[in-house]
């Protein structure tokens, strides 16, 4: 309004100095002579002013048909909307303003302005593949999602802002937990843009998520084909994901098949401890002992794990607790002081009732590291050697409120699982489950808790870490 009042002010002073200049001119007498190409012209002050501007407005004739030309001839090349902008440039001028000031509005962190002054630079610009994504996040901001996924299903028909409005789209489905259709759109996207990384992401996760391994599998290599991800994580991601296949398979009963990836996986991937343990416990049931054992202490040196060391006793289950210490032995090494090596050797001895040598192997660990399962092993060693039965029990009574030790947890989210998963079932996240200690944890991992027991094998002591709440 303001700026309107002001363009009038300015438009009435023009005209009246114009008046003015012409009263002015009029009362001059003194004729202009001029003197061209050797003739002489003897004119009227107010004919040279005529003149003056006859000629102005000559010269934005000529202007205006160059314009207009340039506007012609980029037209003719094919360039089909160069008349109309050439003609609605003030129009555009309007619309780009409007378009800045929304934009602004967005960034400053006020959605409804920018909603309001979008919807006026549509109205002047008619340009929905520059409007629309604003539109849509600006709704998306003021809680809208309705007109947001209004204005993104309003670019599908452009093939500039396709993949834009299919992300937008996918992000709602997502926050719905519309995970089937999500799969789909990402598929599509993934289709027009195989090279985004975080559309790669989040294809990788839905189709783990949904069970689609083999998808999965492509989608990765598609990753190691765009440089998204080195060569070494690809081989233990895509040694996941042949494992995840194998392991549905056996599920399904496809015992064969899935045998196979469960075996391909672990040799691809000899670290990781779920393929390690099945493809062992596949070995050991087809009479390959040996093979087995061979598995688990390839795993073991990569990475100690109870699972493990349950799987290795597993291959053995009818030896006596001295054949069983031998055999360890060999997969545990001698020289190893790792903490998961000296908390399986002291329960090795537990077996064999060399109480003194497991005091000796734990050390101090139950004090640097009193987890649940170094104060089960102390009162396992209390007991064993005769001591009172209270003091067991105060062993017992500290385990109660004691870490629960290493676990699964995500080093995303920080979630702990109880068993390994290829998926953080917090997160979602694709393999960021590592092997580390955990605080908050609520459950007990039930390998830890039952190993004493397997690894005692028939040393015949009824105790379990897991009881110390009865305790």
């Amino acid at each position: 309004m303001a700026w309107s009042l002001i363009k009038i002010m300015l438009f009435l002073a023009a005209v009246t100095v114009f008046g003015l200049t012409v009263s002015h001119v009029a009362e001059i007498k003194t004729p202009i002579r001029l003197e061209v190409a050797g003739n002489e012209y003897t004119l009227e002050p107010v004919t040279v002013l005529v003149l003056g501007l006859c000629a102005l407005a000559v010269l934005w004739f000529l202007i205006f048909m160059l314009g207009l030309g340039r506007a012609i001839v980029s037209f003719l090349l094919g360039n089909e909307t160069a008349l109309s902008r050439y003609f609605n440039r003030d129009r555009e001028q309007k619309g780009f303003d409007a378009l800045s000031d929304g934009l602004l509005a967005l960034a400053s962190g006020d959605p409804k302005l920018a909603l309001a002054k979008v919807a006026r630079a549509e109205s002047l610009l008619k340009r929905p593949e520059i409007t629309g994504i604003i539109t849509a996040q600006a709704a998306e901001r003021t809680g809208d999602s309705k007109k947001a996924i209004a204005a993104y299903k309003s670019l599908l028909k452009d093939d500039r802002t396709r993949f834009a409005a299919i992300s937008g789209l996918l992000k709602h489905r997502l926050r719905d937990g519309d995970t089937e259709v999500a799969l789909k759109l990402a598929e599509h996207a993934f289709a027009i843009n195989p090279k985004h990384d975080d559309m790669q992401d989040t294809l990788l996760r839905l189709q783990s998520h949904e069970a689609d391994w083999a998808g999965a599998q492509k989608t990765l290599t598609a990753k190691l084909k765009h440089r998204k991800i080195p060569r070494d994580v690809y081989r233990r991601r895509n040694a996941i994901l042949t494992f995840a296949a194998g392991r549905q398979k056996l599920s399904d009963g496809e015992s064969s098949a899935g045998e196979q990836e469960v075996l391909a996986a672990n040799k691809v991937s000899p670290g990781l401890v779920p393929a390690a343990v099945l493809a062992a416990g596949i070995k050991a049931k087809a009479g390959d002992r040996r093979t087995a054992s061979s598995i688990i202490r390839k795993a073991w040196s990569i990475q100690p794990h109870p699972e493990l060391a349950a799987a290795f006793a597993s291959i053995e289950p009818d030896e006596s607790p001295s054949e069983r210490r031998v055999r360890f032995e060999r997969m545990i090494g001698k020289g190893s002081t790792h903490s998961e090596a000296r908390l399986l050797k002291a329960e090795l001895y537990i077996a064999d009732a060399d109480f003194p040598a497991a005091r000796r192997m734990i050390g101090d660990l139950p004090e640097i590291q009193p987890t649940v399962r170094t104060l089960a092993i102390m009162a396992a060693i209390e007991r064993g050697e005769g001591a009172d039965e209270a003091i067991v029990r105060g062993w017992l009574a500290k385990a109660v409120s004691a870490s629960r030790g290493p676990q699964w947890i995500c080093n995303i989210c920080s979630r702990a699982h109880t068993e390994w998963v290829p998926l953080c079932t917090n997160c979602e996240a694709f393999d960021t489950l590592e092997w580390e200690e955990a605080t908050d944890s609520t459950e007990l991992p039930g390998v830890q808790s039952g190993l004493l027991n397997l690894v005692a094998g028939t040393a015949g002591l009824e105790f379990k870490a897991n009881e110390t709440g009865d305790s």
